[in-house]
């Protein structure tokens, strides 16, 4: 993937990450996965992808390797491409359920169609992945299909010790794990089990002739009569209720009670004696079975299918369910409501530069402090990553719905304390209100998040309500989204070139590679307004591989004709790092086009070359073997860590455009370009200059000496004819 632009690459710091996966843990993943496809480097790129993120992976390159594997056992789960030689995917899942092989199984295919989805799931797959698919897809869904499996795990481990359970309570009276009673028809009790020790903390000769109200826990006394007290029409079938039996204080067992009451469920039979019909039963038998663990048991289930199991939040489901009861109870009412959506500021930042573990703990504070922040009739809901949604019920006019918001911001202008780190955050915060901007949930929460982009375009860290004319905002995206979808296809991108000068000599030694969209109605758009949508759309990898093979050509053609030797820099994106085989694919387009290596230079950011450095580092090594050389992008603004620059085999460094003050003075005053030329040429680096928009700025970098600049005063980005005319 790729990505030419400065203020897209500063944006890096700042933008919503929403990759880490929702209540991820420091420990590795226990289960195996077996990536069964016959392209061998799309294979590759899979494990690789999926090992990057801890998981442990084997290979098949078709269905018959694969099911040899599968049938050693061990796998948890299979990604599977449908169209193999010698057994394709369709004959695969067939084999799996005839054999009944214990392995979940995700199709990974290009064949997309509903016919062909309609087969593999009733083959038995789980889920169906077109290709080609986005990195961040295939986690999720790799790590959602996991989490059900073990979820099912833990709910069939629950089952089976559930009816080992209930086998047990079927041994003779002595040895049962439950209380096994019986009373008369006045309910008192006339034998108890041991078992009632154990739970209770009676002995049993201690209850024999005492009514059984004396176990029940006062606010049950009403529901225990449905059960102890049976009449005849109760005579035909068993009753089961739950309540509460009281623990009494141990005295002198040594084991001590720590609850009050434990949970039970009671089953009771009546006692029939031989006489008429509908005579009164002569009492009572029953199970009473300690069911407090089950019940703790199903509440957390509970919770977790409606809350976000990191930040203990109700979750979307629960949300919605809140937002229409508020509006339906706001319609009977006449009151109004508001649903804001918030957005994180610099989240990606942060969990970039302090890792996934320190960004979920940092969600976890947040939602604390949203919590507090907010009424006790409001909801706070996380939706995903660093989005959250609020309901305020029952508002008397809309600037009410503006204070919280405003409350919000300023809770979290003060700093959260996280792992020796001061963070601070703000929120873009979106307001829309019912029944003013719309009449049902999905609409409100539409509204409020346009809203929201609304505000975080006009500089972030504020809020914004719904107002009509966004939805023609929303609009202009949505259509820029279809065509973005079309451009590729259509030839409407364009590499176009910016020069870059060695200041001494005023000689051009280099040329940056820069993408502009030739739209055919709206004109020629920069990069900043359509990159961030290709990137969420998932077309960033493709109209990166179009900047190197156009870059590419173009420098061939140049070369051909005898133009100046001049080197060609293209920018690598941090889409493009995480793929396996980024080099690889480099160094073929520089053999296919006959490049001299020494000519081709990929730019690539502090940011992106810090998210991991440890899978990044040998696939920059190769692309130096290959004569290919490397500038670090925008350096100065990410870690301002210099010693991962001794482990990295940079040719230069481009120095960000913010070290350039806007007068001479300041920049007199700051020694940051100085220090950074001179730590460069200690370690035999070029340094280029990027933003120099003045002379001032100009004369000031011929003084410090050996620079290369760029920027609007030496020459603007242009198409490749006008800038043969420089070189040639």
């Amino acid at each position: 993937m790729f990505h030419p632009t400065r203020t897209y690459q500063a944006s890096q710091h700042c933008s919503d990450s929403g990759q880490q996966r929702a209540g991820s843990t420091p420990d590795a993943p226990s289960e195996r996965l077996l990536i069964t496809d016959d392209d061998a480097r799309l294979r590759a790129s899979s494990v690789a992808l999926l090992e990057s993120r801890g998981y442990a992976c084997e290979q098949a390159a078709n269905g018959q390797e694969a099911l040899e594997r599968l049938l050693q056992g061990g796998i948890d789960l299979l990604l599977l491409d449908l169209m193999m030689p010698h057994m394709d995917g369709y004959q695969l899942l067939e084999e799996i359920q005839q054999r009944d092989i214990d392995c979940d199984v995700i199709v990974v295919s290009g064949e997309a169609t509903f016919e062909n989805a309609t087969r593999v799931f009733r083959g038995g797959a789980i889920d169906f992945i077109n290709k080609p698919f986005d990195p961040q897809t295939l986690f999720h869904r790799v790590e959602h299909s996991l989490q059900q499996r073990r979820l099912r795990r833990e709910l069939e481990q629950a089952r089976q010790e559930l009816e080992a359970s209930e086998q047990r309570y079927r041994f003779i009276v002595s040895h049962s794990p439950d209380i096994i009673y019986m009373i008369d028809g006045n309910g008192y009790f006339r034998f108890i089990n041991e078992r009632v020790s154990d739970l209770l903390g009676y002995r049993p000769e201690e209850l024999i002739g005492q009514h059984y109200s004396v176990l029940v826990h006062e606010d049950d006394l009403e529901l225990a009569a449905q059960a102890f007290e049976l009449g005849p029409r109760e005579i035909a079938g068993n009753r089961q209720i739950e309540l509460r039996f009281k623990c009494r204080h141990p005295g002198d067992y040594a084991r001590s009670f720590e609850s009050k009451s434990i949970v039970i469920e009671l089953s009771a039979t009546p006692l029939q004696g031989p006489v008429e019909r509908d005579a009164p039963p002569l009492g009572t038998y029953g199970v009473a079975r300690d069911i407090s663990d089950r019940k703790k048991a199903q509440e957390l289930i509970q919770f977790q299918a409606y809350h976000d199991l990191l930040t203990r939040l109700p979750n979307r489901e629960l949300f919605m369910d809140r937002l229409q009861l508020a509006i339906s109870q706001a319609h009977r009412g006449g009151h109004q409501l508001a649903v804001l959506f918030l957005d994180m500021d610099g989240f990606k930042f942060i969990n970039d530069s302090l890792g996934h573990i320190t960004g979920d703990k940092l969600l976890q504070q947040v939602a604390r402090r949203l919590s507090r922040t907010l009424r006790d009739s409001d909801t706070v809901s996380r939706i995903g990553g660093d989005e959250f949604n609020i309901l305020l019920p029952d508002l008397q006019n809309a600037e009410e719905a503006g204070m919280i918001a405003r409350k919000i911001l300023d809770a979290f202008s003060r700093p959260i304390q996280l792992d020796h780190h001061e963070i601070t955050i703000g929120f873009s915060i979106g307001i829309s209100l019912y029944p003013g901007d719309a009449d049902c949930a999905e609409d409100l929460i539409k509204n409020a998040d346009m809203a929201m982009y609304h505000i975080k375009g006009r500089g972030k860290n504020g809020y914004e309500y719904f107002s009509d004319n966004m939805q023609q905002i929303y609009q202009f995206r949505h259509s820029l989204e279809q065509d973005i979808r079309k451009a590729l296809e259509l030839g409407q991108f364009e590499p176009w070139y910016q020069p870059q000068y060695a200041i001494d000599s005023g000689e051009i030694v280099g040329l940056e590679a820069l993408i502009r969209w030739n739209h055919p109605e709206r004109g020629l758009i920069t990069p900043d307004v359509f990159i961030p949508i290709a990137e969420e759309i998932g077309l960033i990898g493709e109209i990166g591989r179009f900047m190197l093979e156009a870059g590419c050509r173009q420098l061939s053609e140049w070369i051909e004709q005898g133009c100046r030797p001049v080197k060609l820099s293209i920018n690598v994106s941090p889409f493009q790092l995480i793929e396996s085989n980024f080099d690889r694919v480099i160094c073929d387009l520089a053999e296919r086009h006959e490049l001299p290596r020494d000519r081709l230079v990929m730019e690539i950011t502090e940011t992106a070359l810090m998210q991991d450095m440890e899978q990044v580092l040998p696939r920059l090594k190769k692309l130096i073997h290959c004569g290919i050389g490397i500038a670090i992008d925008d350096f100065g603004v990410g870690y301002s860590s210099l010693s991962y620059l001794q482990s990295l085999p940079a040719r230069a460094l481009k120095i960000d455009r913010s070290f350039l003050s806007a007068s001479r003075a300041e920049m007199d005053k700051s020694s940051i370009v100085k220090a950074i030329v001179a730590m460069a040429r200690e370690m035999g680096l070029e340094v280029v200059m990027e933003g120099i928009e003045t002379s001032e700025q100009l004369a000031y970098l011929r003084e410090i000496g050996g620079i290369i600049g760029q920027g609007y005063l030496l020459g603007y980005p242009q198409t490749a004819d006008r800038v043969e005319d420089l070189i040639a």
